[in-house]
């Protein structure tokens, strides 16, 4: 197949680390790679926001980025993107007229109204990959949520007018009901890990002397990092290292990191919370493999890669209970799941797989393995491309809980 993607603010090409770098920006690369793996030829249309890069670049064999031209050459923030879908959406129609894919895979409201616009009238078929929905984001952060106010009826109606959705949790499943999509138009396919790259065997940093503990990702409120810093004080003796946000040298004026520094304080664990600043992506494997345990605690997460990553390293994972989790990990078999914002029972939590060696041996052996079986790209790549296949054989009418199974 041509498989075009759109993913407005998160190119696969971006350095990860930044308010707006992350996850998808990981998803859409590794999907991409693993289609092309396929045989499939891949094409991502990101948007230029810097006026030096190039109009398109290969960064693997059979994937093409191609940087569109909408709005500003630089560096906007998402949230104030959606002025310029517009002019994104008529430069992917002109695009498409022309030259045509067989399918067109949004990623992101943003990318899916764009893309929506371009295939317009063309007989392109459109499917859709949220990663977040606007109503989650608004239910868990109210006032704090920066998204558009447009976002309230135009990300619905992306829901609604693609001709396939593809949700990347069972969770999501509810709230695409409630824009009103049709169920039968919604597929349920996981994010993936890179079980070469994040694997058991592999280099390990030094370890601290003490019990150790990692929280990595972005440093922003919604990630919980603030639950796991009060958890700390009821896990005598172990350390929390905290990976993420600006460079180290930056940590000091970065707001957030100042407001969790000032909360160990506050509780009396400021002397064994180490904040390292971002992290180079290369070297997160073998930040993993240090740790006896790895914590994420969100408020909410669409999907959550951390504790996919976690356990393709063979090392457990702790994780609130919440979206995406609820899929990964597999409670008391490959780690343990927690309320979120609960730092009591979080703490809890961590305390008992500390605390026994033999468990944290199994949970691990049991994450890697359930890692690598069903989340490994080219497993999730292979149902991509079946449910582009469906789409393509207009055959989309299978229940998306049917699919919750792996199906």
């Amino acid at each position: 197949m041509i498989i075009h993607m759109v993913s407005e603010h998160a190119s696969p090409l971006a350095p990860l680390g930044g308010a707006d770098a992350g996850g998808q920006n990981v998803h859409v690369a590794a999907l991409a790679r693993a289609l092309a793996a396929r045989g499939h030829r891949v094409r991502v249309f990101t948007r230029r926001d810097d006026p030096d890069l190039p109009a398109e670049a290969a960064p693997f064999q059979g994937v093409v980025v191609e940087h569109v031209d909408a709005g500003p050459p630089e560096a906007v923030p998402k949230d104030d993107l959606l002025p310029y879908m517009r002019e994104f959406g008529a430069r992917l129609r002109d695009r498409w007229r022309a030259d045509p894919p067989d399918v067109v895979h949004g990623h992101f409201w943003m990318s899916g109204l764009a893309a929506l616009d371009g295939a317009r009238g063309l007989g392109v078929p459109v499917a859709q990959t949220f990663h977040a929905l606007g109503i989650v984001k608004r239910r868990h952060q109210a006032e704090a949520d920066t998204s558009p106010a447009e976002r309230t009826f135009l990300e619905p109606r992306v829901a609604r007018d693609a001709d396939m959705v593809i949700a990347t949790s069972s969770s999501e499943v509810a709230d695409l009901r409630a824009f009103g999509a049709d169920p039968g138009r919604v597929r349920i396919v996981p994010c993936g890990v890179d079980t070469g790259r994040f694997r058991p065997d592999g280099p390990v940093l030094a370890r601290p002397s003490r019990p150790h503990i990692l929280s990595i990702g972005r440093l922003v409120p919604r990630k919980g990092v603030e639950t796991v810093v009060e958890a700390l004080a009821r896990v005598p003796g172990a350390e929390l290292v905290v990976a993420g946000g600006p460079a180290a040298g930056g940590l000091d004026r970065d707001p957030e990191a100042r407001r969790l520094a000032a909360l160990a304080e506050r509780v009396g664990v400021a002397d064994r919370v180490v904040f390292l600043g971002a992290v180079p992506h290369e070297q997160v494997p073998a930040l993993m493999r240090a740790a006896d345990v790895i914590v994420s605690a969100p408020w909410y997460e669409p999907f959550g890669i951390v504790p996919l990553e976690a356990m393709a390293c063979g090392t457990p994972v702790v994780a609130s209970a919440v979206g995406g989790h609820l899929d990964t990990v597999l409670d008391g078999t490959t780690g343990m799941l927690a309320p979120p914002r609960d730092p009591a029972a979080l703490a809890a939590r961590l305390r008992a797989v500390l605390a026994d060696p033999a468990r944290r041996a199994a949970l691990g052996r049991a994450g890697a393995e359930h890692a690598r079986e069903r989340f490994c790209w080219s497993r999730v790549a292979a149902r991509t491309e079946a449910a582009y296949t469906e789409l393509l054989a207009g055959r989309a009418a299978r229940p998306a809980y049917a699919m919750a199974q792996g199906g």
